[in-house]
């Protein structure tokens, strides 16, 4: 297929954490962190074409920068000085169709970034491989690199080194989400104002067994944020007390999830749990070969 006539689009899933350990500050600046992902069957869907005129990324929702403060438009530019080229790519327009909540702990600005390097790669430099990718995406943000395979996977380091870990035995969610997002570095902030002891008391060791009670997973970032946000505590309650196996907060918030066996106990859940000013969804957990 010419350039002149290439189209292309991808999926882009978001993701929940299982579990999320914050072990400390580093010196660059960010935080040391370990942390089971997991992708879900919840999507963006981004479309790359070509046409004349500038780069550009749009979308029909107000959810998404659409200017050079995008990861998209990032993500882009930092392939295009990869591989040698310099000034801006044009003649390339991105739409994102977003369904993934912004600000909620769900990675839908990394994983459409990620999926748009795909896209990119295949209209650039069709004859590299994927894993080509991966120091470009580790730059653009710490969990870019992990949508590239998705799945089960363990970060290490701030994020950005994953290592896939045998697939999860399919489960449904009921994934919540508040009328309000919180920020990634916000939460981080309120994490490091805690005092040292309860710091301690998080820093539980991951069961070896953690498939087989998933209920002992737990987000160190949820303390400081419930504190700032006790709504998402009570939807978090709701949700065990709706028959959920385990539930949670989301990376940095504001989602939270509440895990069952069975389609029909989740979507019996959503309804029980519904809440103003809560949107709801039934989604469930997919690997990397979905």
């Amino acid at each position: 297929m010419s350039q002149n006539r290439f189209q292309r689009q991808l999926h882009a899933f978001a993701k929940i954490n299982l579990d999320l350990r914050v072990l400390g500050l580093r010196s660059d600046g960010f935080h040391e962190v370990r942390t089971i992902l997991q992708t879900i069957d919840l999507h963006d869907t981004v479309q790359l074409s070509v046409r004349r005129g500038p780069f550009t990324v749009t979308s029909r929702t107000q959810m998404m920068p659409q200017d050079r403060d995008n990861l998209i438009w990032i993500a882009g530019l930092a392939l295009w000085r990869a591989i040698g080229r310099t000034g801006i790519p044009d003649g390339v327009a991105v739409n994102v169709k977003k369904r993934i909540p912004s600000a909620a702990g769900l990675g839908g600005a990394s994983s459409d970034a990620a999926a748009a390097l795909l896209l990119f790669r295949q209209l650039w430099v069709p004859e590299e491989k994927d894993y080509f990718l991966r120091d470009v995406a580790a730059d653009i943000g710490s969990d870019v690199p992990f949508f590239f395979n998705g799945g089960t996977a363990l970060a290490t380091g701030r994020g950005e080194r994953t290592k896939q870990l045998a697939p999860l035995k399919r489960q449904w969610l009921v994934l919540a989400v508040p009328g309000f997002g919180i920020k990634t570095p916000q939460a981080y902030k309120w994490w490091d104002s805690l005092p040292n002891r309860k710091k301690e008391e998080l820093h539980r060791p991951l069961s070896r067994n953690w498939r087989r009670r998933m209920d002992l997973l737990s987000n160190d970032l949820q303390l400081p944020v419930v504190k700032k946000h006790p709504a998402i505590g009570e939807m978090i309650e709701r949700l065990r007390m709706v028959g959920a196996h385990a539930a949670a907060m989301s990376g940095s918030g504001s989602a939270v999830f509440g895990l069952f066996d069975r389609q029909a106990d989740a979507i019996l859940a959503r309804r029980r749990i519904r809440k103003a000013g809560w949107r709801t969804w039934v989604t469930r957990t997919i690997s990397r070969d979905d």
